[in-house]
């Protein structure tokens, strides 16, 4: 294994935290620039040195044979009855370390946990444990041993054989203080997760929920698949697309804003029940709630309406919540929130009226709303429509209390141009927004089938871009002609996976639950 490179060897009795492993924190930021600098100093002499003594720092040959959630199962499996010969071979990163001279306790952990280790000078070879003497906190190791129970009851790897299997170079954070600046968790995230168990298991959590919604709709007959995410006309919502330009193609293309009209491609080409969970990107503000790349579930169910997706929304977002939580209550941001009660529903005017003090006599009067708005002190930047101008309003007065779950309808066509026309109502569609937690989290509709009133629509919207607006949608002629081929009733709906992953994580801002947001570039 080779010779010792340090005589004196691991500092008795101490824990090595500043020596051996985690950078120091102090409040002289540049004291601590320079502490950082020496021990990566230190680490890159001591790896040359390994090295120069034909030490591989990065082997790649160490077979797992245990993962530490494997080891403690078979314990709890075999309670008196653990058999003390068995040999596990295990592997992870060293985060703690405890040198008693001629012996070592060490912490380390792998994906799925935890584990102690004792690596005794009398266990393994002298050469073997002169080596381990350099192994820092950070480094990946394989131990090869039996288990044991120490005098306090942990369940400890007694290492008949250890290994280095990769060199760490630059020390982790110091473990309770190192890394709590937001800015820096985000951009270093690798560190995050290393350091911070509480984010680990937001994004375990992400992954089942995800899986849980994937398991309800196949559950159900739907299938899953994939749209296109560079599109040569953006569609599906009304927001600003990022551009870029194919240059073999010789076209422009956009990054898509959502992949409605094709997945409704997809339904007229005969698959009655499909779904995507997509990336999608709007070239928009970041906020605690927008990231300009999110992840959103789209589905789309043939012969059914806006009342039926509704109805189906309670139980998937039921079922997920119980999948995940094992519970069907939650605490959001100190609101208690009750996923079993019936959902209220509201229409849009009911919601303005009772929640956002708006007289009923103003809702169609835009010169009313812009003064009401003004005394509110909210800034309108679209005046030309009255929908958006009530939707403004919604948005500021109304969206923030709504926290027990809760389906608002009623939209006017205006906002709604994908949208079916409400038979009872022909100004207002078959449309419903969800928000829990005081934010929407999803938004459906029965869809519009009729290609006449479709490019009609589209019409509309692109004389609306023409007066200014940039978040108002393309003409999609190739999607009207598509619709000219018929396509049956159907429904479709768009759940934001971000949000409601924030709302069962309790997380109070989106970067919490996506693993690399977006951030202006460092120093800016």
């Amino acid at each position: 294994m080779g010779r010792s490179l340090r005589p004196d060897g691991c500092p008795k009795k101490s824990m090595i935290a500043a020596q051996r492993g985690y950078a120091k924190v102090s409040n002289n930021e540049s004291s601590t620039m320079d502490e950082t600098s020496e021990v990566i100093r230190q680490r890159r002499e001591k790896a040359k040195a390994l090295a120069d003594q034909n030490i591989e720092l990065y082997p790649n040959d160490f077979k797992v044979s245990h993962m530490v959630e494997d080891v403690k199962k078979y314990i709890d499996q075999q309670a008196e009855a653990v058999d003390s010969t068995a040999m596990f071979a295990m592997a992870g990163r060293i985060m703690g370390l405890r040198c008693f001279g001629k012996a070592t306790f060490i912490h380390f952990a792998d994906y799925t946990g935890q584990f102690q280790a004792y690596i005794k000078q009398d266990e393994i070879d002298k050469e073997a444990y002169e080596l381990f003497k350099h192994f820092d906190v950070g480094d990946f190791i394989g131990i090869t041993g039996n288990v044991f129970q120490t005098r306090t009851g942990e369940w400890t790897l007694l290492a008949k054989e250890i290994r280095l299997l990769c060199k760490a170079v630059r020390p982790l954070p110091e473990k309770f203080h190192g890394l709590r600046d937001p800015e820096k968790r985000y951009r270093q995230r690798y560190l995050d997760l290393l350091m911070n168990p509480n984010v680990r298991d937001i994004f375990i959590k992400r992954a089942n929920i995800i899986q849980a919604f994937r398991d309800f709709l196949l559950e159900r007959g739907f299938l899953e698949v994939d749209t296109p995410m560079m599109q040569p006309i953006p569609g599906g919502a009304e927001a600003t697309p990022f551009k870029t330009f194919h240059d073999a193609l010789g076209m422009e293309l956009f990054l898509r804003i959502a992949p409605e009209l094709y997945l409704k491609r997809l339904v007229i080409g005969g698959f009655d029940r499909v779904f995507e969970i997509n990336r999608s990107f709007r070239n928009e503000g970041v906020s605690t709630q927008h990231n300009p790349e999110f992840t959103m579930l789209e589905l789309y169910q043939a012969y059914a309406t806006h009342e039926d997706l509704m109805s189906m929304t309670e139980g998937m977002f039921r079922f997920v919540t119980r999948q995940v939580l094992g519970e069907m209550h939650f605490t959001y941001q100190e609101n208690s929130i009750d996923m079993t009660v019936p959902w209220r529903r509201l229409t849009l005017k009911n919601a303005l009226s009772e929640l956002g003090g708006i007289e009923p006599s103003m809702f169609d009067d835009r010169d009313r709303l812009l003064d009401f708005a003004r005394s509110e002190e909210i800034e309108i930047t679209k005046t030309g429509q009255v929908g958006k101008i009530l939707m403004k309003l919604f948005d500021v007065l109304v969206e923030p209390k709504l926290i027990e779950p809760t389906f608002v309808v009623g939209y006017p066509v205006e906002i709604s141009p994908l949208a079916r026309r409400s038979n009872s109502d022909s100004n207002i569609t078959e449309r419903f927004e969800l928000f829990i937690g005081g934010r929407e989290i999803a938004n459906g509709f029965s869809e519009l089938n009729d290609p006449v009133d479709q490019k009609r629509r589209f019409l509309d919207q692109v004389a609306n871009r023409e007066a200014g607006d940039k978040e108002a949608h393309y003409m999609d002629e190739d999607y009207v002609t598509a619709l000219e081929y018929g396509m049956p009733p159907t429904a479709g709906e768009g759940i934001g996976i971000d949000r409601f992953v924030m709302l069962l994580t309790n997380a109070a801002s989106i970067r919490e639950v996506i693993l690399f947001p977006q951030l202006k570039k460092a120093g800016h």
